[in-house]
């Protein structure tokens, strides 16, 4: 288990939490992107699939939590577009 790996997981999940609020309450997609928002999705599941196969331990925890909140971040994206959209 690595202690940079450990920072640098706390330090990019301390975001998702204000991204996710920011998504529900704006309603919008502004600032946006669901680009971005898939490849950091994906970046996570690549570190928990490296985590499974490779060198299992307990910072496979935080990559899950980061995903999940990235995956929340990406559904409220998809819903706020679809409020935007014309009926």
């Amino acid at each position: 288990m690595s202690i940079f790996e450990i920072i640098m997981l706390i330090c990019f999940g301390a975001a998702w939490p204000f991204s996710i609020y920011r998504s529900y309450t704006s309603r919008s997609v502004e600032g946006k992107s669901l680009l971005f928002l898939l490849v950091i999705f994906l970046g996570y599941i690549s570190g928990i699939l490296h985590k499974i196969f490779y060198y299992y331990d307990n910072v496979i925890y935080l990559y899950t939590l980061n995903m999940l909140m990235v995956g929340i971040d990406i559904l409220l994206y998809l819903r706020n577009r679809r409020l935007l959209e014309p009926n």
